[in-house]
């Protein structure tokens, strides 16, 4: 995506250029759950509030930053309501388990059914107490009347995991955007309308439905440390809310946990590794013997066929957690014959997972040429004990890469880790200025900083944080964007001079 069709600069710099010739802008969130969901909107709204969200171009995200930005645009850019949704949804301690349950057996029915399925629609749920049911593409009309910056969202390829730290580093970065899905360094994108639909040899096989923003969210966030937490209080509330979403529902769950208790399967195989066959065979039991049970000629019609959908979610979601299987879509680079790479063409599926487990920042989508940015506004939502490592992984791939990017000197980071401030502006001889935001840091914590980052630890459940933990992290992250207004100001300022030098130069030189 080159500079044509997007915002430009207004409020924030109208006063000094003309909007058409205002520098490129990119704000950067961090993953970090639910910590960086909330902290993300405090950004985003005193952004707007102080007039400098108008300035930006490309809004990026990775992990639980991707939640607040979908929101964003779900709320037609509209802060107050999108904080007053906030307060709404934090100030309950509810979760609609029912509609939840009805969205994952629903998403089973697909052939690409995957675990990143049941955690959107089962865990992401849970923890923003919110399933936005709208689609990327809906985003389009606000970011081409300029209203809205540019949304990129962000994931990797695990089937190349290997190679998140090495030299084909690049080639499993994805993006989503409103207008396209695929992979930056291959120059290879499908509509985002087609994304999940079958292709062969670039042709398009067979459609399926736009995927919503909380499958994208799933997409985008699958905190696997996380997982065992999780689904542990899952299958406890489901259970005991079992009267709620239907008796005939899960009167059988009922019956599987006791069988569950009863049957104590070995978890390894002979060679000492875990043997996940056993929950496999388990639940194909199960399924078989309660659909043989709905064959009795006394069981209501439709019953029979919600226990059916019911039961074959529970065997799917089974067989997906045998084999570890996440983020399944139709490859549309199967077969296609302009791309040389064969181990991109040759998959009939790709397995697309959070990008926080390569480099916990969406860098390597905004640093590209064709992105022109020339400041880069990075908000960094990790804990405390995790400070500017962010950064570090990003001179690291940029140096493998050979991607201008701002040198900072080992020591110099250990220096700063041990006291973060509020603000640090990186500044390079070519490529763009960085200017990097710790949620945690000395200036706006004080001496409290490891006990705010304890307050809001990634791994810390829906259910910890009330209206009055809430808020405080949404007043924190506030407060970092306007004690350091001047200084974005400033470098917008400086960035917009330098572009504008520039373009002369290159003009003089024409002449």
């Amino acid at each position: 995506m080159g500079r044509s069709g997007f915002r430009r600069g207004k409020r924030a710099l109208s006063y000094i250029i003309e909007a058409d010739e205002a520098p490129v802008v990119a704000v950067l969130g961090s993953g970090g759950g639910l910590r960086a969901h909330i902290a993300c909107l405090g950004v985003l709204s005193e952004m707007k509030e102080q007039g400098l969200l108008d300035a930006v171009t490309y809004l990026a995200g990775v992990s639980g930053s991707t939640w607040a930005i979908s929101s964003l645009y779900t709320n037609d850019g509209d802060m107050e309501a999108l904080e007053a949704d906030l307060r709404h949804r934090f100030s309950r301690q509810e979760w609609d388990l029912a509609k939840s349950l009805q969205k994952t057996v629903q998403a089973a029915r697909s052939e690409n059914y995957s675990l990143t399925d049941f955690w959107a629609y089962m865990v992401i749920s849970k923890q923003t107490r919110e399933l936005p049911e709208s689609h990327l593409s809906n985003m389009k009309k606000p970011v081409e009347e300029g209203t809205l910056p540019y949304p990129i969202f962000a994931a990797i390829d695990n089937d190349l995991q290997p190679s998140w730290q090495e030299a084909k580093a690049q080639e499993t970065w994805f993006e989503f955007t409103p207008h396209h899905a695929g992979f930056p360094a291959l120059g290879a994108y499908v509509s985002i309308t087609h994304f999940g639909s079958k292709f062969k040899k670039g042709r398009l096989v067979r459609t399926h439905p736009e995927r919503d923003l909380s499958f994208l969210r799933g997409q985008c966030w699958e905190c696997l440390n996380f997982i065992t937490i999780f689904l542990g209080d899952v299958w406890r509330r489901t259970v005991a809310n079992a009267k709620y979403v239907g008796r005939r529902i899960f009167a059988p769950l009922l019956r599987l946990q006791q069988s569950l208790q009863r049957e104590r399967p070995a978890l390894k195989d002979e060679g000492g590794e875990p043997n996940y066959n056993w929950l496999t065979e388990m639940l194909e039991n199960w399924t078989r013997t309660f659909l043989e049970k709905q064959e009795q000629p006394d069981e209501d019609p439709e019953s029979k066929g919600s226990v059916s959908d019911f039961l074959d979610f529970v065997r799917k979601t089974g067989i997906c957690a045998s084999k570890w299987e996440w983020g399944t879509t139709h490859n549309f680079l199967y077969k296609h014959g302009g791309i040389r790479d064969k181990t991109m063409s040759s998959r009939r599926h790709l397995h697309l997972v959070d990008a926080g487990l390569a480099i916990n920042t969406p860098f390597p989508l905004v640093l590209p040429p064709t992105r022109e940015v020339h400041l880069i506004l990075s908000f960094d939502f990790i804990s405390y004990c995790l400070l500017l490592r962010t950064i570090r992984a990003t001179t690291d791939y940029c140096r493998r890469h050979k991607i201008p990017f701002p040198h900072v000197e080992e020591a110099k980071l250990d220096l700063w880790s041990k006291a973060p401030a509020s603000c640090y502006i990186l500044k390079g001889e070519t490529g763009p200025v960085v200017m990097h935001f710790p949620l945690f840091n000395t200036d706006a914590c004080g001496d409290d900083i490891e006990a705010w980052s304890d307050t809001y630890d990634t791994f810390k459940l829906a259910d910890t944080y009330t209206l009055d933990v809430v808020m405080p992290l949404l007043a924190l992250a506030k407060m970092n964007v306007r004690e350091n207004k001047k200084k974005i100001l400033r470098e917008m300022r400086n960035a917009a001079m330098l572009y504008y030098l520039k373009r002369y130069a290159q003009s003089c030189s024409l002449v």
